[in-house]
């Protein structure tokens, strides 16, 4: 799929993104999400935000991309989700992979300089990652997710501490506090989250209280 020259032309032409600092707290962003607490959700330390609405175009996609750069700057690491095209279009920082997109190192010769994460269920995948050019894995679900139908059965925390060593893992699906601070306490960088942040009465307060059970 490709990208209009209108969405292509949004932003400054130039080199691709530098590689980037890697956050401790990935949120995920759709465009049901209050985009306007982004630059809050910054400030109290969520250093990193996916873009994910797999219910759009990619034109649609790349503005919200667009829309996240936006509002966070250089201060945050944008990665857009399944998509390298509008990853490279809007000027992201990476794209995230899952097992069904471009493969991984077909993505690393395209984009040598994107920051490239991979979704992994196992220490083979992980290590398959890693020789493929990926710098990060998406590892889960881990717990019970509550915003995305259809995934495996949990992986569970010792998981998370057999596949640690090889690439930066983000624990993804059903995390909260208590699971937060036991992924990281197994191996984990950090984490990626939607419903600990968007379902939260205060996303913001509850963003800050899982960048401290990261840190």
């Amino acid at each position: 799929m490709s990208v209009s020259s209108s969405v292509l032309s949004s932003r400054l032409p130039g080199l691709l993104p530098p590689r980037v600092p890697l956050p401790r707290v990935f949120c995920l962003v759709s465009g049901h999400d209050d985009l306007g607490l982004l630059p809050e959700l910054l400030a109290v330390g969520v250093a990193g935000f996916q873009v994910r609405d797999k219910e759009i175009s990619p034109d649609r996609l790349a503005r919200l991309v667009a829309r996240v750069l936006d509002s966070v700057g250089d201060a945050a690491t944008v990665v857009v989700n399944d998509h390298l095209d509008v990853a490279l279009a809007t000027q992201a920082h990476g794209v995230h992979l899952g097992a069904d997109d471009l493969p991984v190192r077909v993505a690393r010769d395209r984009a040598p300089g994107l920051l490239i994460g991979a979704t992994c269920r196992s220490r083979a995948d992980v290590e398959r990652a890693a020789a493929d050019g990926a710098d990060l894995a998406g590892f889960g679900p881990v717990g019970v997710s509550g915003s995305k139908s259809g995934l495996p059965d949990p992986l569970g925390v010792d998981a998370v501490a057999d596949a640690a060593g090889f690439l930066p893992l983000l624990a993804i699906g059903g995390i909260d506090l208590a699971l937060a601070r036991r992924v990281r306490a197994a191996g984990a960088h950090g984490v990626a989250v939607i419903g600990a942040i968007w379902r939260q009465p205060d996303p913001v307060a509850s963003a800050r209280e899982l960048v401290e059970a990261v840190d």
